[in-house]
């Protein structure tokens, strides 16, 4: 995939963590580690609207649909 420059501001705090991180070897330079921070912060984002998503479902009427048609496949199960 092709890359994009951009550029951005950081307090200092936030570049001495970096440069630390990047010092000990957890990333490989102050670019991959700001693009890690982002992908992963962009994932929480999208998990967190999941969640909510699967918030406004009813329990009852997922369980019904779950179960249709269940009843009638009930003698083919085999027991456990």
């Amino acid at each position: 995939m092709p890359r994009t420059k951009i550029a951005i501001s950081l307090d200092a705090k936030t570049i001495e963590k970096l440069d630390e991180l990047v010092y000990r070897s957890v990333f490989p330079n102050r670019s991959r580690g700001i693009e890690m921070a982002v992908k992963e912060k962009l994932a929480r984002l999208e998990q967190s609207r999941l969640a909510r998503e699967c918030a406004k479902l009813d329990p009852a009427v997922e369980k019904a649909l779950a179960e249709e048609g269940l009843a009638e496949d009930a003698p083919q199960w085999p027991e456990y």
